[in-house]
C-alpha cells in the first residue's frame, strides 16, 4: 500500500474535493451514488474509502484481473525503471505483445495498432475503414457508445441523441438494438436474423442520403444499450448486409473482449463469425491506458498512403508489459473458467430472486457480463428506473457498488473484476435478497 503522506498530497474531505473539482475541473464530470464515496486504494475485487471500509466492486471492468494486481503492478513498474520510449525505436515487448495478442484471434486477424484507449482504438479503425473501401457512411445500433472523440460522438446514438447532443449526421445510419426483451421483436425464434435484416434496411437509409456505408460498427455484447445479448445468429446476417453492400464489419470488444463471457476470449466469437477489424480498450491494461486496433493485413495494407500514422505514446515498452502481464494473468489463472462458472452461478441465483420478488423481468448475460432488468409491469414490460436507482443505492449502503444502464436506464449492470470469487457472488446475491426484500 503506498503512504501518500509520501507524495506530499494534502488528504482533503470529500466535501472539500467536490468544492474543488466544481472549481477547477471539467465542469461535466459525474460521480457515482448519492453520497459519494472517496477511494484511496483497491485490492482484487474490492476498493476501500478514506475510512478503511471496504466495497465489494462489481462495476470496474477495467481492472479486469483485479485491482493492483500484483504480476501488473511488476511488470509495469520493472519496466518503467528501465526504459520507456516510443516505437520508433525497436523494442523486444511491442513484437511480443502483437504476438500473443493475435494469437488469441482467429485468422486473418494478424496486423495490430497500438493506441491509448477505446476511443483511439474506435477512431482510427473509422479511418481504416474508408481508406480501405473508399467510402464514408457507417452504420451504427441504437443507443450505442463508441468514444467521446468528434467522430465517434457522431457514430454514438448514445451521446449525439442524448442531451446535449447534436442530433444524427447524414453519413450515420442507425439500425435497432436486438433487443428480444422489450425491443421491436420478441421472444421470437428467428429474432436474429429478423435483427440483422435490419442492418440492410438502415444500409438502404444511408445510401438514400448519398453515402455507401464504409463499416458497421458492434459491440459485441451491448453495454450501454442495457447489457444486450445477441440473439443467435445476428451477426451472421448482419455481416452479410454489410459486406453485399461493399462495408466492414467491425466488432467492438473494449468492455467485453479479454476472456469477460468466460467460454471465449471474445464476444464475438458466440455468433460464429470473424469482423474484418476488432477494436479494443478498458480491460487491456488492467487500468493502464491502452487500446489496439486488430485488422486484417489486406486492410492494414490500404493504409499505407504515404502518411504515417504515429502515436507518441501508443505501443510504449512500459504499456506493452502490462498488456503482456494481463493476458499472461488470464491465462495462468484461468481466469475464463472463473468468469464462466461465476457467472452462472449469479445468474442462477438473480433468477431464484427472479421467482421470489417481483419487479425483475429479465435476467440476461455470458460469463461475467450480466444485467437483471427492472420493469414495473412484467407483462408490459415497462421499465422501472427508480426501482433500478434504488437498488443501486441500498446496495452500496451495503458496501456493494453497482451501476444501472440502458435506454431507460433501468438494468442493473453486473462486470466486475473476473477474478470475482464464488464468494462474493454468494454475499452479493444475499444482500440483493436482503435489499429486495425491504423495498
Amino acid at each position: 500500500m503506498i503512504d501518500t503522506t509520501q507524495l506530499h498530497i494534502p488528504q482533503r474531505s470529500s466535501d472539500e474535493l467536490l468544492r474543488l473539482r466544481r472549481t477547477h475541473l471539467n465542469p461535466t464530470l459525474s460521480v457515482a451514488y448519492s453520497q459519494p464515496l472517496k477511494i484511496v486504494r483497491g485490492e482484487g475485487t474490492w476498493l476501500y474509502d478514506d475510512s478503511g471500509q471496504a466495497y465489494l466492486d462489481m462495476v470496474n471492468n477495467v481492472c479486469h484481473v483485479g485491482h493492483c494486481h500484483p504480476r501488473v503492478v511488476r511488470a509495469g513498474s520493472e519496466q518503467m525503471a528501465i526504459l520507456n520510449t516510443n516505437t520508433r525505436y525497436l523494442h523486444d515487448n511491442l513484437v511480443e505483445y502483437a504476438l500473443h495478442l493475435t494469437a488469441t484471434l482467429p485468422a486473418p486477424l494478424s496486423v495490430v495498432f497500438l493506441t491509448n484507449s477505446g476511443t483511439e482504438a474506435n477512431d482510427l479503425a473509422l479511418r481504416l475503414a474508408r481508406a480501405h473501401t473508399g467510402n464514408r457512411g457507417v452504420v451504427v445500433l441504437d443507443h450505442a457508445y463508441h468514444g467521446h472523440s468528434p467522430s465517434m460522438i457522431e457514430l454514438s446514438p448514445y451521446k449525439f441523441n442524448g442531451k446535449g447532443g447534436a442530433g444524427q449526421s447524414a453519413h450515420v445510419a442507425v439500425a435497432p438494438m436486438p433487443d428480444t426483451y422489450r425491443g421491436e421483436i420478441r421472444d421470437a425464434s428467428d429474432a436474429g436474423q429478423r435483427y440483422g435484416q435490419r442492418v440492410g434496411t438502415a444500409i438502404q437509409t444511408l445510401q438514400s442520403n448519398g453515402h455507401k456505408p464504409a463499416v458497421f460498427y458492434a459491440e459485441s455484447l451491448l453495454g450501454c444499450g442495457g447489457q444486450i445479448i445477441l440473439p443467435q445468429g445476428y451477426l451472421a446476417e448482419a455481416y452479410a448486409q454489410v459486406r453485399a453492400a461493399g462495408g466492414l464489419c467491425l466488432a467492438d470488444e473494449v468492455q467485453v473482449g479479454f476472456g469477460r463471457v468466460g467460454d471465449a476470449m471474445w464476444a464475438f466469437e458466440a455468433q460464429g463469425v470473424v469482423p474484418d477489424i476488432v477494436t479494443l480498450g478498458k480491460p487491456i491494461g488492467n487500468g493502464h491506458p491502452m487500446g489496439a486496433v486488430v485488422t486484417t493485413p489486406e486492410i492494414a495494407a490500404s493504409f499505407v498512403t504515404g502518411m504515417e500514422y504515429f502515436n507518441t505514446f501508443a505501443g510504449n515498452p512500459v504499456s506493452c508489459a502490462m498488456g503482456l502481464a494481463v493476458l499472461e494473468v488470464i491465462e495462468e489463472e484461468r481466469l475464463r473458467e472463473n468468469a464462466l462458472q461465476v457467472g452462472n452461478f449469479i445468474m442462477e441465483g438473480l433468477r431464484d430472486l427472479q421467482n421470489r420478488y417481483s419487479g425483475i423481468g429479465e435476467v440476461r448475460g455470458r460469463g461475467l457480463f450480466i444485467g437483471a432488468e427492472f420493469v414495473a409491469d412484467t407483462n408490459q414490460r415497462l421499465p422501472d428506473a427508480a426501482r433500478a436507482k434504488a437498488v443501486v443505492e441500498a446496495m452500496k449502503a451495503k458496501h456493494v457498488l453497482l451501476s444501472t444502464d440502458g435506454p431507460d436506464d433501468n438494468v442493473l449492470k453486473i462486470k466486475p473484476p473476473i477474478v470475482f470469487s464464488r464468494a462474493n457472488a454468494e454475499e452479493f446475491l444475499s444482500k440483493l435478497d436482503a435489499v429486495l426484500k425491504t423495498l
